[in-house]
């Protein structure tokens, strides 16, 4: 076997040595050494980190870190309306469940019989439409002829 060469722990440390300071790709100011009446510039401040609500969403984001909570979880908030928002639709299709095992079976068979009625009216109802003119007036007479001769005998 041969044995291969130890390598350095990270390339940061090879760069490094192949480059002295001197060959740093960023030079250093020349203020720093430099003539003391010189105004030194100051960092400028970053609107974005300087903001309250970066700065509390940031805490909020560490917080939650610290707890072990991951980015996709959602806000307290969220997660309790949409807890309740659950809860009251189970508790509708509870109520409806019961409401209809509660029904008697005479409630039922009432239910059935006034369907039953609704159908027939309608098809009446069609059958008069497509009635000639003639019969509906015919009809009409008739219950205005035994009105009348009821208020006479009256």
């Amino acid at each position: 076997r041969k044995h291969l060469p130890s390598l350095p722990a990270s390339m940061y440390t090879e760069i490094q040595r192949e480059q002295p300071d001197g060959g740093n790709i960023l030079s250093h100011p020349d203020y720093i050494d430099g003539n003391p009446d010189l105004i030194k510039p100051k960092k400028l401040l970053n609107p974005v980190k300087a903001s309250k609500s970066h700065q509390e969403l940031h805490r909020e984001l560490l917080m939650n870190h610290k707890r072990g909570l991951g980015m996709e979880s959602k806000p307290e908030l969220q997660r309790v309306l949409e807890h309740r928002r659950r809860n009251q639709l189970i508790r509708q299709k509870k109520e409806e469940e019961e409401a209809k095992k509660l029904q008697s079976p005479f409630e039922k068979e009432l239910l059935k019989r006034h369907q039953r009625l609704d159908q027939l009216e309608k098809e009446q109802e069609k059958q008069e439409d497509h009635a000639p003119e003639f019969i509906k007036v015919k009809e009409n007479l008739r219950r205005t002829s035994t009105v009348t001769g009821d208020e006479k005998a009256a």
